[in-house]
Order: structure tokens, then sequence, then C-alpha cells
């Protein structure tokens, strides 16, 4: 029996940055792009997984994607290890792997795509979240990292992206972040709004 060998698995460069001024970079992405912008809607189904991330991006009843990734959580830009499969039945799968690993997130988005070379420039609307940039460098058949992170830094300084911008967390992350300081908060608070009906 053959096993999968991790090294063999496609690369991307990514990074991910919080939007200050979309427009600007719309205009920027637009005039770089080898093709006109198209919008996609996704939403994206996180599962428990070991030592790596699993998830079924869903973009309608007929079409979805089974993606597993591995990165570095780092606020700079950093290769991307994945493997894709394509399914016509994201329902049953979504249930299929509800059941069996169990869920820990969801994240909703409307991304508006540009292809500037062998690059994927996403610009997302996070439902909850707000505005971010994110690249993909998708790496040519034996070209190195290094290459793929000069491409993305190019890219990076053409779109006028700072440090102060750049994130190193996957938006689920973000997400759940945002979710227990809300908890958090209303935790705090709930204390004294007992003592004062109390009062």
């Amino acid at each position: 029996m053959g096993y999968l060998v991790e090294s063999n698995m496609p690369t991307n460069i990514e990074i991910k940055a919080v939007l200050t001024n979309r427009a600007a970079t719309e205009a920027a992405a637009f005039r770089l792009s080898d093709t006109g912008p198209e919008t996609i809607h996704q939403a994206d189904f996180f599962f428990h997984s070991d030592q790596s991330r699993l998830k079924l991006r869903v973009f309608a009843s007929d079409r979805g994607e089974l993606i597993r990734y591995e990165r570095t959580d780092v606020p700079d830009v950093r290769g991307s290890h994945y493997l894709i499969a394509r399914t016509s039945d994201p329902q049953i799968l979504l249930e299929i792997l509800q059941a069996a690993l169990g869920s820990t997130g969801v994240v909703k988005k409307t991304r508006t795509l540009y292809l500037i070379g062998q690059t994927r420039v996403h610009i997302d609307e996070v439902n909850g979240l707000g505005e971010f940039l994110e690249l993909e460098v998708v790496l040519r058949e034996g070209q190195s990292e290094a290459e793929g992170k000069k491409v993305a830094n190019a890219l990076l300084a053409e779109f006028g992206i700072g440090k102060e911008q750049l994130l190193a967390e996957a938006y689920v992350d973000l997400l759940a972040r945002r979710a227990n300081a809300a908890g958090a908060q209303e935790a705090a608070a709930s204390p004294i709004a007992d003592r004062d009906s109390n009062g």
C-alpha cells in the first residue's frame, strides 16, 4: 500500500492583510491584472484535524472543494502546502465530515478575484470581520519558495501594504477570537446586571 509523500504536496506562497483603502487596492489590482475581476461567494466549513487544517469550501449546491493545508501562522509571506478534492455534492460531504470529525468554525465571504501573472489576488469581504487582501502565488514546477516570496513582496509594495497590516491568523481564528472576546465581555457584565436587578 502506498502513502502520500508530504513533500510532494503543491505549494502556494500566501499572505493576508487588513484593507484600509479598498478603492485604491482595487484600482491597483485592475491596473496590474491580466483579467477582469470575478466575484465569488464562498462558505468555508472547518473541521478538527491533527497537524493541519481541513475545510470544505462550498460555492453552490452542486460545487465544492475539500481542502487540506499546512502553513505557519506568522505575519509574513509564507508557504502553504495543500491538497484539493473537488465534489459535486458538498452538502452530503459536509454532513459526513461534521458527524465524523466535528466542526471548528465557519467563514462566509464574498471574494473579488484578480489574476496577476502567477498570483491570485483576493479582495475579501468576510462576514463579521471586514475587508482584507490575500495574495496566493501559485508556484510553478521547479520554482522555489524564495522566488515566490519575492513575487508576493513585490505585489505588497505595489498595493502599498505596510507590515502593520499583515496578518498571521486565518479568518476562522480571527472570528473565534472575536467571539471569545464578546463572550468574555458579556460574562464580565452579567454580575453587574444581576446585582442591579436585585438591588
